[in-house]
């Protein structure tokens, strides 16, 4: 049964696990409006106009993130279709404390046995978002809990591996490195790993002014896979704002 989202699904999620931020937003922007308005000349201007302006970048964000999460067809995958080719198995879906996706790829590769993993970890990884998305989708109880410096698989046991925006939230280097060698080992010869992330590029902080630099640039991205001995086979992008990588074996 194919898995469907609620509409404004995505955005609803973004201003829920991220109240904080919207708040302390609408405060300084409430700030400078009625400062502005007990000021004159050009300083009542450049009040009002900083405040429009941040009225604006926050509407924005909040406008590109419905058109990501629920207007585009991320969700409904039609992209994965090309992700592997060949006799598919055994797949495994790692997430960093939030589920979005495994029903999906399970409901696209009914035929292949699917592992779920959660790496999160409140001492290492203190995004407070994702405490709050874990406390309102708490996980299921066939998730397996991962340690990212070890993985507690088997050598070469899954044809495909998703990390669809989770690897991000290893935020130290090393640590990152180090999870995606253990991903290879994990994988078959022939297997493949799909990453989706945003990247810290113009269009995002566009869209998401300094919250762009929560995100990772192609060059870090890029020395992780060649220090960790993965290839790029393709890349491309889902929109303008989101990056797939599918990775192989060297």
């Amino acid at each position: 049964m194919e898995v469907k989202r609620k509409k404004f699904q995505g955005v609803e999620n973004i201003i829920r696990f991220n109240w904080h931020f919207y708040v302390l937003a609408l405060a300084i922007m409430l700030i400078v409006f009625v400062t502005g308005i007990f000021l004159k000349g050009f300083v009542h201007d450049l009040f009002i106009t900083v405040g429009i302006a941040a009225l604006m970048s926050v509407f924005l964000s909040l406008v590109v993130s419905y058109y990501i999460y629920d207007y585009s067809d991320l969700y409904q995958f039609s992209w994965m279709s090309s992700c592997f080719s060949g006799n598919l198995r055994s797949i495994l879906s790692i997430n960093a404390g939030f589920d979005e996706t495994s029903k999906i790829i399970a409901d696209k590769f009914p035929e292949a046995i699917l592992v779920k993993g959660d790496f999160y970890n409140p001492e290492r990884h203190t995004e407070p978002s994702i405490e709050r998305a874990r406390r309102a989708y708490p996980p299921e109880s066939d998730i397996i809990l991962l340690d990212t410096r070890k993985l507690e698989f088997q050598s070469g046991q899954f044809d495909l591996i998703f990390l669809i925006f989770a690897a991000h939230e290893i935020r130290i280097s090393s640590e990152r490195i180090l999870f995606f060698k253990e991903l290879k080992r994990i994988l078959t010869d022939n297997g493949r790993i799909i990453i989706i992330e945003h990247l810290r590029d113009i269009p995002n902080f566009i869209a998401f002014n300094f919250g762009f630099f929560h995100f990772y640039g192609r060059s870090e991205w890029i020395n992780t896979f060649d220090e960790s001995a993965l290839l790029i086979e393709t890349e491309n992008k889902l929109t303008p704002f989101i990056r797939k990588f599918i990775l192989r074996k060297k």
